[in-house]
């Protein structure tokens, strides 16, 4: 399957799909060997940037090898920094590029499809002011600050800003304003433990360094 880099920022996907209908149709398409982080963006169009930022952010919740938020976590700040400009959804060709096999893209839709179909069930288009465009730059902000918390080298502490991320998503991707202030106040919490996590892990370092010499 090939897809374009870029999508415009007006689009509006396909409206009779939502993101499990989508993700199944690209797991469901014998004519492609491969799945493209290039075709999520292209298949989501208008709404590239809640489904990309789930689609990073979510690995970061289950149970992953040691660097993996630093890895997702690169895209991440990339995606909200341009969310934060009101650019289009654009990911670099090394990124774009990057593709799995069919048949691994349909399992693990096939694992996360029945957790993001409650979600979907509980998600509706309401206050739009939250999801307009100027709305989004704040979002774009906000999730800026998530990713890079999530992806400092602070031990356990990927999953809460991913969880924000994931929230705040699922609301830009159905225009969904109080999944968003959901997520806006799941950033705080998120934010507090990472610091706390953080501060404790410098104290830490310092009495082992004061102590060893």
């Amino acid at each position: 399957m090939t897809a374009t880099l870029q999508a415009g920022p007006s689009g509006q996907g396909d409206s009779a799909l939502r993101l499990t209908g989508l993700l199944r149709q690209l797991a469901d398409d014998p004519a492609a060997e491969r799945v493209a982080i290039a075709d999520i963006l292209l298949i989501m169009q208008g709404r590239a940037f809640g489904a990309l930022l789930m689609i990073f952010a979510f690995p970061n919740i289950l149970p992953s090898p040691p660097g993996l938020a630093g890895v997702l976590g690169l895209p991440l700040i990339f995606l909200s920094a341009q969310m934060m400009l009101g650019m289009a959804p654009w990911l670099p060709g090394i990124i774009a590029r990057r593709s799995i096999a069919r048949p691994v893209f349909a399992a693990l839709v096939d694992k996360i499809e029945p957790w993001l179909a409650r979600a979907e069930r509980l998600l509706s288009i309401r206050l739009r002011p939250l999801t307009s465009a100027p709305a989004q730059r704040v979002i774009g902000a906000v999730c800026l600050i998530l990713s890079i918390a999530l992806a400092l080298p602070v031990p356990f502490a990927n999953l809460a800003p991913a969880t924000a991320i994931c929230l705040i998503g699922l609301g830009v991707l159905e225009r969904d304003g109080l999944w968003i202030i959901l997520g806006f106040c799941a950033a705080v919490g998120a934010l507090v433990y990472v610091a706390a996590l953080g501060y404790a892990l410098v104290v830490s370092a310092l009495y082992v360094i004061t102590n060893a010499f």
